[in-house]
């Protein structure tokens, strides 16, 4: 499922957009899929889609919000396969990424993805709707406030909606400027997605805003950090293991 459209501002949040339909899928090209995912003068000279793939398979390797998702996955009989569950493409329109329910694919959208936070933000969010769509029925073509919670779940426990992308996007020290944020966004990726009005996606958002803000499976809490992360999927091992002794 998409998530919801950036306003052009400079850093590492511009142009956050998200798919809102299902683009072909490409070939992984093995050899750059096992690639060292470095990044330096030569990375400049890469096209696009190998510079998605080293991207993502750095993102895939050391972000600690991805590497918890995947942990829950993975706990949750939907294992994630590199090759078999993210494509790198090109997309129509200045749209970073997406969902796509019918294939169980994160398309990541090579040509608009331009940094490594821009792209480890893209794939935590996405994962967030893939994690939603194993654990729960979501209805996510017809029920609108199945997608506005699993939008709020993603907007809240991504990253989007963290202090510094507030910074950028020039919107900080409003009150409870996080859960302002958060349905804010969630509001923009329904209507990016579906033909309704926006008074229909606020008041699907308002409806499920409190049970979906507080729930954060697999995170435990909301992660402002990277260290809020780690420590999240360090107490998510914990409890796996502590689980599985029972």
């Amino acid at each position: 499922m998409a998530g919801a459209p950036d306003e052009p501002v400079p850093g590492p949040a511009a142009g956050e957009q998200l798919l809102q339909q299902h683009v072909p899928r490409q070939v992984f090209p093995e050899p750059l899929a096992q690639a060292k995912p470095q990044q330096g003068f030569l990375f400049s000279f890469l096209t696009h889609n190998q510079k998605c793939q080293l991207m993502l398979l750095k993102t895939l390797e050391t972000n600690p919000y991805v590497k918890l998702l995947l942990d829950a996955m993975k706990h949750s009989g939907c294992a994630i396969n590199k090759d078999r569950h993210f494509s790198c493409e090109d997309c129509n329109g200045n749209v970073s990424g997406g969902f796509d329910a019918s294939t169980s694919q994160i398309v990541l959208c090579q040509n608009n993805i331009h940094n490594q936070a821009h792209m480890n933000r893209v794939v935590t969010h996405e994962l967030i709707h893939a994690f939603d769509h194993c654990r729960a029925h979501v209805d996510w073509f017809t029920n609108v406030r199945h997608l506005a919670c699993s939008e709020v779940r993603a907007a809240n426990l991504s990253g989007d909606c963290s202090l510094v992308n507030e910074i950028f996007r020039l919107r900080f020290g409003l009150k409870q400027h996080h859960q302002t944020c958060v349905r804010d966004r969630a509001i923009l990726s329904i209507l990016a997605v579906r033909n309704i009005s926006k008074e229909v996606a606020q008041k699907a958002v308002d409806e499920v805003f409190e049970s979906c803000f507080n729930d954060h499976e697999p995170f435990g809490r909301i992660p402002h950090s990277k260290t809020y992360a780690k420590y999240a999927h360090r107490d998510f091992q914990n409890r796996d293991r502590y689980y599985s002794n029972i």
